[in-house]
């Protein structure tokens, strides 16, 4: 249970207090897959089909979770199309958009420095392609 002051202007935010609502929404934003579809959000509404195609490796339930979340603290909206078959799309809030340039700098990073950081690191199991 998450807790906050009678008096909400008096509440000061933060993660590391375990009973901080903010820990709650750090643990939605921080996940591998929620990063992933903050970023492939970037500049266009996508269907299900397309966020799968782009984010290799995530399953339809672990999508599908991700975006309900996502969309229940409000950094995604859902467009359901109203049509057979059905056409669902989904697109970054405002919300979701200041955060995606937070995530996408981050993201950046880390393929700009690959390469250093997998240097000679053991615990990074690597298979060399033949090519």
């Amino acid at each position: 249970m998450y807790e906050l002051p009678q008096d909400i202007t008096q509440e000061k935010p933060d993660v590391f207090r375990k009973k901080c609502p903010a820990r709650y929404l750090l643990s939605r934003v921080s996940g591998k897959w929620s990063m992933l579809i903050v970023d492939a959000l970037h500049n266009k509404n996508l269907r299900n089909g397309e966020l799968m195609r782009i984010i290799e490796g995530i399953s339809q339930k672990m999508l599908t979770q991700t975006l309900r979340e996502l969309e229940e603290i409000q950094l995604v909206k859902r467009h359901d199309m109203q049509t057979v078959p059905p056409h669902v799309e989904y697109e970054l809030t405002e919300l979701g958009k200041s955060l995606r340039e937070k995530i996408c700098a981050m993201d950046r990073w880390i393929e700009e420095n690959m390469l250093e950081l997998i240097a000679n690191n053991p615990s990074i199991q690597l298979k060399r392609n033949k090519t």
